[in-house]
């Protein structure tokens, strides 16, 4: 196991900014990580854990501690109980698994298609899109536990899984190191057509969509809103959708209504977590000043998605942040919603 100093990671990242890694070192087992752990423990070192780089902000100082890069791989797949079962290690790139699940016939995460990163990262943002999460196909979670050094299998039932987020990114953040993930699927399944994009795309088909036109199908409409990443697109050279849908109390969300109702304009809204009300983030923030294409110096809007933040070049985390916060500000202030950004931030 190498362990390198001064590790630029910006280039390790889809935003591409942030300064270096004062240590850094690469996984591609259980073991290495757990050399890792001791390593970073032998020197007192903070410890972060990188994996795709897809939904990441570093900060212009970097990391002063060893950042551990996952390259865990391998895709297996058995059968169980009239389900397909995939043991899928963190570091392998997820949208290659879930071509690998189409390509096997397996329904479950065919509209999580296209989607940049890994897959150790999906279950810790309980990664979702187009009408599927990660939460309905995760059978459990292999992971070490930072402090004991022991690999210990977590259920489903105990990962907390919520809208984006997980005991990972919650009230266990920095407990665990995941390690694998373990998948079940259903053979021969149908695919999910419930998304108004997807609903939108297949209108006027004869034919029942596959897993596989379903799939290709979410990749265009990824595409169209610069949320493929695509070598040379300016519009990709970011970290994805930067702020959350917030969901609202009836409370907050009847003021939001009114607020909206001054102005002559109607919030696009839908049932969200019993009660409360989940609220179209991108609506906000284009109906606050920031259209698609919005420019701030050297950070700006994707010209395809309202909701992606985008490096136009040479941007430093700093800017990108204060765009953020810019735009954060303005729907605090015009509807009275706080905005939550979704990206892990790191260094900061």
């Amino acid at each position: 196991m190498l362990i390198q100093e001064h590790v630029p990671l910006a280039p390790r990242t889809t935003i591409q900014v942030g300064g270096p890694a004062r240590y850094f070192v690469e996984a591609r087992t259980a073991d290495d990580a757990l050399a890792a752990v001791e390593f970073a423990r032998s020197k007192s070192l903070a410890l972060f854990v990188l994996g795709g780089g897809s939904n990441l902000v570093v900060s212009d100082k970097g990391w002063p501690g060893l950042v551990l890069k996952l390259a865990i791989s391998g895709i297996e797949q058995r059968a169980e109980k009239g389900r397909a079962i995939f043991d899928v290690g963190a570091g392998e790139e997820w949208d290659k698994f879930v071509a690998f699940a189409v390509g096997k016939n397996c329904a479950g995460v065919e509209c999580l298609s296209g989607i940049p990163g890994s897959v150790g990262g999906t279950p810790v943002q309980n990664v979702g899109a187009y009408g599927q999460e990660v939460a309905e196909t995760i059978e459990s979670v292999q992971a070490l536990e930072v402090e004991t050094l022991e690999v210990r299998e977590i259920a489903k039932t105990n990962c907390g899984f919520s809208y984006r987020s997980s005991i990972f990114n919650t009230t266990e953040r920095g407990r665990y190191i995941i390690l694998k993930t373990t998948y079940s699927l259903t053979p021969s399944g149908t695919p999910k057509i419930e998304y108004a994009d997807l609903k939108k795309y297949f209108a006027g088909w004869r034919e029942t969509p596959t897993l596989a036109d379903t799939r290709e199908a979410v990749r265009q409409i990824r595409a169209s809103k610069g949320m493929l990443i695509t070598p040379g697109d300016p519009d990709c050279k970011s970290a994805g959708s930067f702020f959350k849908n917030p969901i609202l109390s009836p409370e907050q969300h009847d003021e939001l209504l009114r607020r909206a109702a001054l102005k002559g304009l109607q919030v696009p809204s839908y049932p969200a977590l019993e009660s409360q009300k989940k609220v179209s983030a991108a609506w906000l923030v284009e109906h606050s000043g920031f259209s698609k294409g919005f420019i701030a110096g050297k950070a700006g809007i994707s010209r395809k998605h309202a909701l992606a933040i985008v490096n136009r070049g040479q941007a430093t985390a700093l800017d990108i942040l204060s765009l953020k916060e810019q735009i954060q500000g303005r729907v605090k202030e015009i509807w009275g919603v706080q905005l939550a950004p979704e990206p892990v931030m790191v260094g900061f």
